[in-house]
């Protein structure tokens, strides 16, 4: 199998342009049988019929997201700093990874508005589906703290991210762009055809929510997610300091999407289209 040796694109080319993969036929045969035993919403992509799975699939994601997330700062509260600053921040780390694994071939798994704006400026997903996409993961966000407040209580402030002690407004917004710059890069990054790690990418994303939350958590408490900061704002009943988590992640998203052009050129190839939509097979027949 050869790989490609350079960058994703080369001069005037696009990510539609890329070099395709060359695979052995039985390689191809394996694949093909693999994709076949998919259900047919996770194969048929552009099939509205089955839109409410995908949408289920990132509520559903998100709820287990947020669960961690929010619940890791909630139970720290409880127990009075039982659960550890590394621990609440690898908790959600470990979360997207297993949610990508086990689900990320119905939906893609963006489990984050602005991965779903990402991959919709790359024209790797369609805007259509922006929506629905961001409703589910609002929703999913919102579910889980209300779990959380039901059986904690206001705790934590049911997981609300908020710049820590010592740290403003300004500064938490500027760390929030920085990582979410970081996030979606790797998230676009593993998307390109050069990169493709197929599933395998859920590590890659995991690690560096993991990385984030380490050094970062302290000043703003390293959300990166618009929805992860949404679901505890709500249910709190205190929105005063949500244009934090939206301005930053957005702010960081544009960035990021910039950032993909410059190395990879334009978007709307095929190779991150698949996987925005959750295929991660992106192998393509060619005889060598």
């Amino acid at each position: 199998m050869n790989l490609p040796s350079g960058g994703d694109s080369g001069p005037g080319r696009g990510e539609a342009e890329r070099v395709e993969l060359v695979v052995r036929p039985e390689q191809l045969t394996r694949r093909v049988e693999l994709l076949a035993r998919q259900p047919i919403w996770a194969r048929d992509f552009d099939n509205l019929s089955y839109e409410w799975r995908r949408l289920f699939s990132e509520l559903f994601g998100t709820f287990l997201l947020v669960l961690a997330g929010a619940g890791g700062a909630v139970l720290d509260a409880r127990t009075q700093g039982g659960i550890g600053r590394a621990a609440a921040v690898t908790a959600p780390g470990l979360t997207v990874l297993a949610v990508i694994l086990f689900m990320g071939a119905v939906s893609g798994a963006h489990l984050n508005p602005v991965v779903s704006l990402a991959f919709a400026l790359r024209r790797d997903f369609e805007w259509r589906r922006v929506p629905g996409y961001v409703l589910a993961q609002l929703a999913g966000a919102t579910l889980a703290c209300l779990v959380l407040r039901a059986t904690f209580g206001t705790a934590g402030q049911v997981g609300a991210t908020v710049p820590g002690p010592g740290f403003g407004a300004t500064q938490a917004v500027v760390v929030e762009g920085l990582l979410t710059l970081g996030l979606v890069s790797v998230i676009l990054g593993t998307a390109s055809t050069a990169q493709n790690i197929g599933s395998l990418s859920g590590f890659g994303v995991g690690a560096y929510i993991v990385l984030a939350g380490l050094w970062a958590s302290p000043v703003s408490g390293a959300s990166m997610n618009p929805a992860r900061s949404f679901g505890p704002d709500i249910i709190g009943g205190d929105v005063g300091g949500l244009w934090i988590y939206l301005l930053g992640p957005a702010a960081g998203t544009l960035l990021a999407v910039a950032a993909a052009y410059i190395l990879r050129g334009p978007g709307g190839g095929t190779a991150a289209s698949k996987s925005a939509r959750g295929t991660l097979t992106t192998f393509t027949a060619k005889k060598p």
